[in-house]
């Protein structure tokens, strides 16, 4: 009967929390929806088995640094060969897009061009809220490391999108 309400709640815990840890991974990934299902994956079934120790504590702190370390690891091999997508890219009609997808699109292209470790920081501190010392921890790291991290991504990111925003305190 104990496994089964362990299964229960782990089924819960994924149900409730399956949308929003999928796009961290395909934040983290630089857009790769693939890639980001197969990491999603990877840190469920490392949840599975660590369950009885974080379930009442913070599995979806548990699962974010999963994910931004297999993110890490992932993104240092060198080749991943063809990127299968559903259907080739087509060119937007004009008016077709609306500027909250586009804006989202370029952001996500600029993100997908940080180094790894500056994307994670800057997804978990301004996308997922994160305090400075949570970043740290998910990226296993000491707080200025990801503080610096952190700005250096987002200095990147107003490069990239060219951008004259007030820095973010």
């Amino acid at each position: 009967m104990k496994g089964q309400v362990r299964a229960d709640a782990f089924d819960r815990f994924v149900a409730a929390r399956w949308s929003a840890l999928l796009h961290l991974a395909h934040l983290l990934t630089g857009g790769d929806r693939h890639r980001a299902e197969d990491l999603l994956q990877e840190a469920l079934v490392k949840l599975w088995f660590a369950w009885p120790r974080v379930a009442e504590q913070a599995p979806e702190a548990y699962v974010r640094r999963v994910l931004t370390r297999a993110a890490a690891r992932s993104a240092r091999r060198r080749w991943w060969g063809e990127r299968p997508v559903e259907r080739l890219p087509e060119l937007p009609e004009a008016g077709d897009v609306a500027a909250a997808v586009e804006e989202r699109t370029r952001l996500e292209a600029a993100l997908a061009l940080l180094p790894v470790r500056q994307r994670a920081a800057v997804v978990l501190r301004y996308y997922q809220d994160l305090s400075e010392v949570q970043v740290a921890e998910a990226l296993g790291c000491p707080v200025g490391t990801a503080r610096s991290h952190t700005s250096r991504g987002v200095k990147r990111l107003r490069q990239l999108l060219g951008d004259a925003v007030e820095p973010v305190k």
